[in-house]
């Protein structure tokens, strides 16, 4: 196990800044998931902390040593886990599993032990003397995550292993690799465009646009106290809501935001009498079983016309359980607990403290 040590860390490809000026330490043990769409920069710092790729500038320590010259990938203490799984065809899943150990000259009864014992882990031991084309999408990432495991590593990084997996099979990779994760708690960077996966695996989430960390924080932190209108809205999904008032009680410039979940019918559900109030008019109504999404435009409660953007969609997310008369083409009353209010600046998109 290792900690992860990353200052000032950039990756110039002539004009483009894929990474630009990150920031970040990982701890011994820790499960850190990298966050962000295409072209975020997230696989290019991986890349640099596998040493795929070349810093522009910048330093990478992984156990207190510096790995950001020319330290190759072997000497890194580092096990890489690609989207592709990169598994040697002709090659059955015991000679995968065994093929690092094998470059360092292991042992045989060593190779024996080790491949036996990553195989039972991950229940694949039946699957020993087959070929990778005699298994599922889910059991080859299996057998790609073994042969990582059995090389001892410092640190684990994984590049959207799941990304080829179907809805189903997520899911149990996911339990699958948090199990392992704990159990063994070597130190993984995991990097998704997935929500769902990076809330569900990590310790601590690092949301990233343009090559630069948006926010670092725990699920709970990322998604309930977002630092800027970008994190609001590209963490959650539905994303928050967010209205330009025209309210004299809040700063000029300043943004009203809101989880979906948190917009809810004023009546019938137990808001109290802490909430801001707000006239709903309801457009659509989707239904999609546990859920019911609801997308109309607002106003203030008691006052005439839209408080922001004619245009603006406000989205409520309401139990699809809750047997609820809300047609298309009416006006209800909807509030949100103030303290789920969050506000942020116009201008910069910066949360602001009120």
């Amino acid at each position: 196990m290792a900690s992860v040590e990353i200052r000032n860390l950039r990756k110039h490809f002539g004009d483009l800044h894929a990474v630009d000026g990150v920031d970040l330490s990982i701890r011994d043990g820790e499960f850190l998931v990298l966050l962000g769409s295409s072209g975020s920069g997230k696989t290019t710092l991986l890349r640099m902390i596998a040493g795929l790729e070349r810093p522009t500038s910048g330093e990478i320590d992984i156990g207190g040593e510096r790995v950001d010259g020319d330290v190759p990938p072997r000497a890194r203490g580092i096990a890489m886990v690609f989207q592709s799984y990169a598994l040697y065809p002709h090659r059955t899943v015991f000679q995968n599993i065994a093929f690092p150990l094998e470059a360092v000259r292991t042992p045989r009864a060593r190779i024996e032990e080790k491949v036996r014992w990553a195989a039972e882990m991950f229940s694949i031991s039946r699957y020993l003397d087959r070929y990778p084309r005699q298994l599922s999408g889910g059991e080859r990432q299996r057998v790609a995550l073994c042969r990582a495991l059995v090389r001892d590593p410092k640190v684990f990084l994984l590049d959207e292993p799941l990304a080829n997996l179907d809805a189903k099979l997520r899911n149990t990779a996911r339990d699958d690799l948090k199990r392992l994760q704990r159990r063994i708690q070597t130190t993984t960077v995991y990097v998704t465009h997935d929500q769902v996966e990076a809330m569900g695996l990590g310790d601590r989430i690092v949301v990233m646009e343009r090559g630069k960390v948006r926010q670092v924080g725990t699920p709970q932190d990322v998604y309930e106290d977002p630092v800027d209108t970008f994190v609001a809205t590209f963490v959650g999904q539905p994303p928050m809501n967010l209205l330009d008032l025209r309210d004299p009680s809040l700063p000029p410039g300043t943004l009203l935001g809101f989880r979906p979940e948190h917009f809810l019918p004023r009546s019938g559900f137990g808001l109290g009498e802490d909430v801001r109030s707000f006239r709903f008019s309801v457009r659509r109504v989707e239904y999609l079983g546990s859920d019911r999404y609801v997308y109309g435009s607002v106003s203030e409660s008691g006052a005439p016309g839209a408080p922001g953007a004619p245009d603006a969609t406000v989205i409520a997310k309401l139990p699809g359980t809750v047997a609820l008369a809300i047609p298309e083409g009416e006006i209800h009353e909807f509030a949100v607990p103030r303290r789920a209010l969050r506000y942020f600046d116009a201008a910069t998109g910066l949360r602001r403290r009120l």
